[in-house]
């Protein structure tokens, strides 16, 4: 599967579309993006049900802003919506499948559980304080 270039205007549609998507933060003057694209792009032909995006931040850098990249490439990996892997680095193939992997098998109900009881605990301790 051919990579999907992302711009502010599709974010929205195709993350919330699609259950499982790796997004790469990249720019053409970055060595290391380069270095890393046809890693990610021989990823994408692996993993035909996944979604493999790509977010010049060069072009889009109201979404680079939005997701406070301060270093390229980033990969980041959103399931059903929640944002569960982001790390800035260009990754070896190896590692890259490990967290694909790794995403795969996460119990997405076992995030959502952890997130809400982070957010109770830090909503009560403000409550408390105030």
């Amino acid at each position: 599967m051919a990579t999907v270039e992302l711009t502010k205007e599709n974010f929205d549609s195709v993350v919330s579309e699609n259950d499982f998507v790796l997004i790469d933060f990249w720019a053409s003057w970055c060595g290391p993006c380069r270095q890393f694209a046809p890693v990610y792009e021989g990823a994408s032909e692996r993993h035909e049900d996944l979604v493999f995006a790509k977010v010049d931040t060069e072009a889009q850098q109201e979404l680079a802003a939005a997701f406070e990249i301060q270093s390229i490439p980033t990969l980041m990996i959103v399931r059903e919506n929640v944002a569960v892997f982001a790390q800035p680095g260009a990754l070896p193939e190896a590692a890259l499948e490990d967290i694909i992997g790794q995403a795969r098998n996460l119990d997405m109900d076992e995030v959502r559980t952890s997130i809400e009881k982070a957010q109770t605990e830090g909503a009560g301790g403000q409550q408390e304080a105030g």
